[in-house]
């Protein structure tokens, strides 16, 4: 119950207050991030939100309204103001409040109760995918239009249990290995063990679409195996790039007994549709012109998928949303580090893709071993007094790019790296001009969106291999990288406050180091422009999941002080 010594204001608006410096800060932290949504954080008070997509997700995990309010009454400072247990309770019991279900070929939508079939039947949003009405309670909908009805719905405020099962697809039998390639033992871990089992649930009803949470390192690709192999059938998997796809194929290789000629790649550079196919989300997306239709979309139909497992599902293109809600019929897995979504469609993952299904705290994973133990340094410099002038003056977009390619970052670059020169060191931007800078000065390989993907491939195991010890590389870094002995990353630009990209980024360094060391994840930043403004948008993502986040100006040399010292 309330005390004073408790770190959570709970507010009638339905934001929550978290002291940071209050020993209970972790527990109340970790509490919070399975039911709200972190807002900012400063350095003492982090704020949060209670949403109605939030409390939803959490009522698809398995959380009961008294959950919430107990979990928010524990850690809570003042008593909690009134409205809000009423408001958490009428969220949260909206959550199966509609259900669609199948009554031999037919598609129906049951409302609990008259009233709430009544608002339903007189939206115009939604009537537009029902056909008729049954009874009072009952609904038949459209088949052809039942992810775009619980879309409507979810707009409404009303998000609806899709309980009417899925198409079995063509059968596809295989196994895990006990043993990789090279002979290696291995297996599913717990905690991706019990994401498969909450994503199937049985085979019920209640399972088969949805979206897993877990950070880069921790082995998604592994649950998304794992459910392959339960399901038993044909798979059509999409990736953020032809990387991603080739990574895919070469642990379905590795780890499962499918066969070379079960696998196929549809990329831009080759287009075989096999049992198991793996393909780009830009593929999907491409077109002719900008009104021509997207001609890649027939491959939703080639075959008889009996699951659809959509790789950093955050990044789904509205294109590939829209044809989502017309292939409801398949099982549907999401793998993501963050369901944070920068254009906030986060309600359409939900409505189309499925809600959360398993999450897991990457300080827990830390804890554990899975992944390693990161601490996150923002180094914050001047802008020179010769651009002060020019970035007064420019527009708002203009300003960042001033800002992130302040010169002064390049000198205090080279002297980090310098320090890291024993480590295998990513140096990670967005702007291509800075980055052909930084290469040349520290006579490191650079890769961007233009260099091929053998060429790549090649720099890519020059890394795992030690030959190379320092790579810059651009956004094609943010996706489907797997460089394990990556130990220090130091970002000099991004794109404009992404926590998504933030996620990404720290990710590339978080697989388990052999000896145990810390991961250094470094931000160079112009001190009081809209270079630190976005920084402490993507510091939300880095406080939210635990981080040590330390914030110093560069003539502390941070990078000289050993790592431990942050958690003694």
């Amino acid at each position: 119950m309330a005390n004073p010594a408790n770190p959570l204001i709970v507010q009638s608006d339905k934001s929550v207050l978290l002291e940071v410096d209050n020993p209970r800060y972790e527990d109340a932290r970790d509490s919070l991030a399975r039911f709200a949504e972190l807002v900012k954080s400063p350095e003492y008070v982090h704020t949060y939100r209670v949403t109605p997509l939030s409390l939803w997700n959490a009522a698809a995990m398995g959380m009961s309204p008294k959950e919430v309010v107990v979990a928010l009454e524990e850690f809570a400072k003042y008593p909690i103001p009134s409205n809000i247990e009423r408001e958490i309770v009428d969220y949260m019991s909206r959550y199966g409040q509609l259900s669609l279900f199948k009554e031999g070929p037919d598609l129906l939508l049951l409302c609990e109760s008259e009233d709430l079939a009544e608002e339903v039947w007189q939206s115009t949003k939604v009537r537009e995918f029902l056909l008729q009405r049954i009874d009072e309670t009952t609904m038949r909908v459209d088949p052809a239009f039942r992810g775009s009805i619980k879309h409507a719905l979810l707009e409404l405020g009303h998000p609806v249990e899709d309980l009417a099962g899925y198409v079995e697809g063509e059968a596809l039998e295989f196994d895990l290995r006990q043993m990789t390639l090279e002979g290696k033992g291995w297996g599913l871990r717990k905690y991706q063990d019990e994401a498969v089992a909450t994503f199937y649930a049985g085979g019920g009803v209640r399972g088969g679409s949805g979206v897993v949470v877990l950070p880069c390192g921790a082995g998604k690709t592994m649950v998304g195996m794992g459910v392959m192999e339960t399901l038993q059938t044909s798979t059509l998997i999409l990736c953020p790039n032809v990387v991603a796809v080739r990574q895919w194929i070469a642990e379905l290789l590795d780890k499962t007994t499918l066969t070379p000629e079960q696998i196929g790649e549809y990329t831009g550079d080759m287009k075989s549709v096999r049992p198991v196919t793996v393909a780009t989300y830009q593929i999907l997306t491409w077109r002719r012109k900008r009104d021509a239709a997207f001609e890649h979309f027939k491959i939703f139909e080639a075959r008889n998928w009996g699951l659809i497992i959509y790789d950093e599902v955050h990044l789904l293109p509205a294109p590939v949303f829209r044809v989502t809600a017309s292939i409801q019929a398949t099982r549907r897995l999401g793998l993501t580090a963050t369901l944070v979504r920068e254009d906030e469609r986060e309600e359409e993952v939900f409505s189309l893709i499925g809600p959360k299904r398993f999450d897991m705290p990457w300080k827990l994973l830390e804890d554990q071993g899975w992944i390693a133990t990161a601490i996150c340094y923002e180094i914050r410099i001047e802008l020179p007094d010769s651009l002060r002038r020019k970035y007064a003056l420019a527009e708002d977009r203009r300003k960042y790019r001033i800002a992130a390619e302040n010169p002064v970052k390049l000198e205090l670059l080279k002297e980090i790296v310098e320090y890291h020169r024993d480590d295998n060191l990513l140096v990670i931007g967005m702007y291509l001009d800075q980055l052909h800078i930084i290469a040349e000065e520290l006579d490191a390989p650079l890769i961007t969106g233009k260099t091929n993907n053998a060429e790549r491939e090649r720099l890519y195991n020059l890394f795992r291999e030690g030959v190379i010890k320092c790579l810059v590389v651009s956004k094609v870094a943010n996706f489907a990288l797997d460089l394990p002995d990556a130990n220090v990353a130091i970002q000099v630009s991004g794109t404009f406050g992404s926590r998504q990209e933030e996620a990404q980024r720290l990710g590339r360094i978080l697989r388990p180091k052999t000896d145990g060391s810390f991961a250094r994840f470094y931000s160079i930043v112009t001190k009081d422009t809209r270079d630190m403004d976005f920084a402490a948008k993507r510091q939300l993502f880095l406080t939210e999941q635990g981080y040590q986040y330390v914030i110093a100006s560069e003539d502390e040399k941070v990078w000289e002080i050993p790592p431990e010292s942050y958690f003694s």
